[in-house]
């Protein structure tokens, strides 16, 4: 519940800063969070149900699905595998199939009581706090060739913003004068959410991603006095964050409409 309403809350934030007339609404079992933006992620809707059976998760499965397909631009519907009761978990893929979805990638949720973290440095890297447009631009390219989407879909959900300028502890982490990853915290209910963290393909597996993660942590403790963090990992980046001091809480499935 915590990972879903965490999702629910950052993304009626992100969505919003991107159009003010974006699709948000809370609807029994779904939560709409569609901003119509080329940048895929922030187009979302969830399933909320807790406990939902597989009878349950058909009909919610098919619902969404037809939000989703009354929308201009691709996105995501996320399911937190943890709100589905034992007898729908291994039912989910084909249910999805069966409402016109398709399986795009997994991930999980994870939380921890782990700040303040120490002040972070990495003998690579310096790290620019994200404060302009051409800063802005940067981290959505770096977002764009992590998730291999064109450039100009990163732009569109990020270049512009007033949030990410001022609310989001966002930081690129600059490697001879060229950022190479990226990562940002806000606050949401008591919380620091991490949100869109990315590394250049060309320079992974060095540190650079959990040493930018920890400036964003940091940084927005140090601002905040929080103490418990939340964030959503894709399957390749989740073993970074458990280093951090995050835990798992539930499996995470992203599904698109079939084409």
């Amino acid at each position: 519940m915590e990972s879903m309403e965490q999702l629910a809350t950052v993304w009626r934030d992100m969505v919003l800063d991107r159009d003010p007339d974006a699709d948000v609404r809370d609807l029994p079992g779904i939560a709409v969070r569609w901003a119509e933006s080329r940048f895929g992620f922030w187009n979302c809707v969830t399933l909320t149900d807790a406990g939902a059976d597989a009878v349950l998760m058909e009909k919610r499965l098919g619902q969404a699905a037809d939000i989703m397909r009354a929308k201009r631009h691709a996105g995501f519907l996320w399911v937190f595998e943890d709100l589905l009761d034992a007898g729908a978990r291994p039912r989910l893929t084909e249910a999805a199939e069966r409402a016109g979805l398709v399986h795009a990638f997994s991930g999980t949720g994870m939380a921890g009581d782990l700040l303040p973290v120490p002040e972070p440095a990495h003998p690579d890297l310096t790290f620019t706090r994200v404060r302009t447009d051409e800063h802005l631009r940067a981290y959505a390219d770096l977002n764009s060739r992590a998730y291999g989407m064109p450039l100009e879909a990163g732009r569109d959900g990020l270049v512009g913003s007033r949030l990410w300028r001022t609310e989001v502890h966002a930081y690129l982490g600059v490697r001879d004068g060229v950022p190479v990853t990226c990562a940002g915290a806000v606050e949401a209910d008591g919380r620091l959410f991490v949100v869109l963290v990315a590394t250049d393909p060309r320079w992974e597996r060095r540190g650079y991603g959990e040493a930018v993660t920890r400036k964003a942590l940091y940084e927005g403790a140090r601002a905040t006095g929080l103490t418990r963090a939340t964030l959503h990992a894709t399957a390749a980046g989740a073993p970074v964050y458990p280093r951090i001091g995050f835990e798992p809480n539930s499996p995470l499935h992203f599904f698109t409409l079939r084409s």
